[in-house]
């Protein structure tokens, strides 16, 4: 999509169709809308005495202008109540407004900041404007060979800003939303992809894909090198699939050479089965999103490098499939971790924090400031939590309050379950050092213990993706099926760890 900044007011613009934005409990159209409607001889106006449109979230209507301004149609677009705009909100409504506008089969539109009434800033706003647009207008039509010359994209936005002296902050935060919104819609790709064609080995050209023409240093680690390693748990849930594991190493080095680096570990099981402990046939189908962890750390280590951030990030992707045959895993095996750690397996479907055990301990060879994780590592945490929020632990309330933080700016919501040691009961083992499973009681903690165990005493936090990851119904700018979770999220992190960082220098 290519996206215009202009000065002109928005009642000049030559367009198919502009938006003309309305909250539910104003007098009437306020900023750009009451310029459209004065223009238009109080058209819209009169809409809203005759109770035909009122502003309502996501409302729309769409009227022709019959030459009076040189855009023949204004689509009318509902903010809901003034008293909950939030920059979120706002993302919802660009995301359903681009929609309708599709839904007409018209490719171009153009839109104001001026809403009469904000806390926020112009380029805050534009930020949030491209955000919603990008992300709601995403399609997966990979393997669609239907209708191809029918289906109708967005491809040109124009932005409007009459009344700011410089462009050049909402021209940088379009920038900023465009780099990020393209890794989401990276990532989405990637989560959405079959399990056939979405291998270890095609995760990890992916990850190529990404690190090429980029200041991005790829290492991809093979069976034989793992097994040198003596990474014994990744290989052993590795074992009962003809497609090979690899650990996908992404270094990028924005900033000093002296830096240590934050490292993100994503889980990357492309397709989970439950291996011998196999699951129910229900869903199964979903379980290609088993590596969304895995993809979003591919994601944010691309938006990472496109922004130049100045800090060193590293993104480790232990990547595996888990299925059932001769060669698998079985219930009641011991596998030896990389740390040197014993792991009895009581579930072959916890298998996600034995591959995140092996990535885990090999971060630490990189020194690193802090660790994060992101997994879609249990169903507990959907039954507590729900599809809407993601799961967070970890040992350093600093990182944690970061992320917080993040969530509120990014609208990916975030919770904190507690980090309980007296839990750390649940995963002894009577015959190793570990146990692979605690039980269904507190399993989103119990596994964060267990993966605790392999970060020593490294500041460190655990996202349990498993519920956004992959969404069962549209939700505003993100449509069903893969979301893109935890890269917006974790962009942000970055960019607010790195000033922290950089303030507490000088």
């Amino acid at each position: 999509m290519n996206i215009v900044i202009k000065k002109t007011p928005l009642s000049q613009i030559d367009c198919p169709v502009v938006l003309a934005f309305l909250f539910e409990d104003a007098a009437g159209p306020e900023g750009a809308a009451a310029v459209i409607d004065s223009e238009c001889r109080g058209m819209v106006k009169r809409v809203l005495d005759r109770g035909d449109f009122k502003g309502t979230l996501n409302e729309t209507l769409l009227l022709f202008t019959e030459t009076m301004i040189p855009a023949p149609r204004v689509l009318l677009v509902g903010m809901g109540k003034k008293e909950d705009f939030t920059r979120d909100r706002l993302r919802a409504v660009f995301a359903g407004a681009a929609r309708a506008v599709r839904g007409f089969r018209i490719r171009e539109f153009a839109a104001s900041l001026d809403l009469g009434t904000s806390a926020l800033s112009p380029a805050e706003l534009a930020e949030s404007a491209i955000e919603g647009t990008l992300l709601g207008l995403y399609r997966y039509t990979a393997h669609k060979t239907q209708n191809d010359k029918e289906r109708t994209d967005i491809e040109r936005l124009v932005i409007v800003d009459d009344k700011s002296r410089s462009l050049k902050d909402i021209r940088d935060s379009i920038g900023r939303a465009e780099i990020i919104s393209r890794a989401v819609l990276l990532v989405r790709d990637l989560v959405s992809a079959p399990g056939n064609e979405l291998t270890p080995q095609a995760l990890a050209a992916a990850a190529e894909g990404v690190a090429r023409h980029r200041a991005i240093k790829l290492t991809v680690l093979d069976e034989k090198r793992m097994k040198r390693l003596g990474m014994h748990a990744l290989l052993g849930v590795a074992g009962g699939s003809t497609n090979a594991p690899r650990l996908i190493v992404m270094e990028y080095r924005g900033g000093k050479q002296k830096d240590r680096p934050i490292v993100l570990v994503g889980k990357g099981i492309t397709f989970d089965s439950g291996g011998i402990d196999i699951k129910p046939p229900a869903d199964m189908d979903e379980m290609k999103d088993d590596m969304a962890g895995g993809a979003a750390v591919i994601g944010i280590i691309q938006a990472a490098a496109d922004l130049k951030l100045p800090a060193n990030i590293v993104g480790i992707v232990p990547a595996a499939e888990n299925l059932p045959d001769g060669r698998a895993y079985r219930p009641g095996d011991i596998l030896r971790s990389l740390s040197g750690k014993t792991i009895e397996i009581k579930n072959t479907d916890a298998e996600g924090r034995l591959i995140l055990a092996d990535a885990l301990t090999y971060s630490l060879r990189y020194d690193p400031v802090a660790v994060i994780d992101m997994a879609t590592l249990t169903g507990a945490c959907v039954v507590a939590l729900g599809r809407d929020v993601t799961g967070m632990l970890g040992n350093d309330e600093s990182l944690k309050q970061l992320i917080r933080g993040a969530a509120d700016r990014t609208g990916e919501a975030v919770w904190e379950l507690p980090l309980r040691e007296e839990y750390r009961e649940l995963i002894k083992s009577d015959v190793a050092d570990l146990k692979n499973s605690g039980g269904r009681e507190a399993g989103a903690i119990s596994a964060a213990l267990f993966l605790s165990s392999f970060v020593e005493d490294r500041p460190w936090v655990h996202l349990d993706i498993a519920g956004p990851a992959f969404l069962k119904k549209d939700r505003t700018y993100t449509p069903k099926g893969a979301s893109g979770v935890g890269v917006r999220l974790i962009t942000q992190f970055l960019i607010d760890h790195t000033r922290k960082s950089n303030e507490s220098r000088s």
